[in-house]
């Protein structure tokens, strides 16, 4: 019993020390390098972000989900979400569903300017027509 008493106050002191140390060199490693202060973002873009303008910071993860529509016999697909310079945006996923639905990610790797694109077309169902459009979606990323 006496044992345990006399090992647990150092045992605490030393895990205080450890912790105030690792608290010491992450606040100085964070005001020495300010980009270390700040975590990666994640940014979600939807059918509803088409034609805007967005601002991230390098690192952030951009995903885009964009989901098809269905409407009296027909489906609007998407085509899979592409970045427009990959030396600003690297790409790591995208791909698109059965049902249509469309989606991808990227991180911001660079300053720089880069629009995300894709296209959306119809899909009749038997029996039904659509007509020959195709609508584009598109959404520029400024990286800081």
């Amino acid at each position: 019993m006496h044992t345990a008493k006399f090992l647990a106050a150092p045992l605490a002191l030393g895990l205080a020390l450890t912790a105030t140390t690792v608290s010491v060199a992450a606040t100085a490693s964070a005001a020495a390098h300010p980009s270390h202060a700040r975590f990666a973002r994640a940014v979600m873009l939807t059918n509803a972000d088409d034609g805007r303008t967005v601002t991230v910071a390098r690192n952030d993860v951009i995903k885009v989900r964009l989901t098809h529509l269905r409407d009296q016999g027909q489906t609007w697909v998407w085509s899979a979400p592409k970045a427009g310079d990959p030396k600003v945006l690297r790409p790591h996923d995208a791909g698109t569903s059965p049902n249509g639905d469309a989606s991808a990610g990227f991180q911001a790797i660079s300053r720089g300017t880069s629009g995300i694109t894709a296209f959306r077309h119809c899909v009749p169902d038997p029996g039904h027509v659509c007509p020959r459009v195709v609508i584009p979606w598109r959404v520029t990323l400024t990286v800081k």
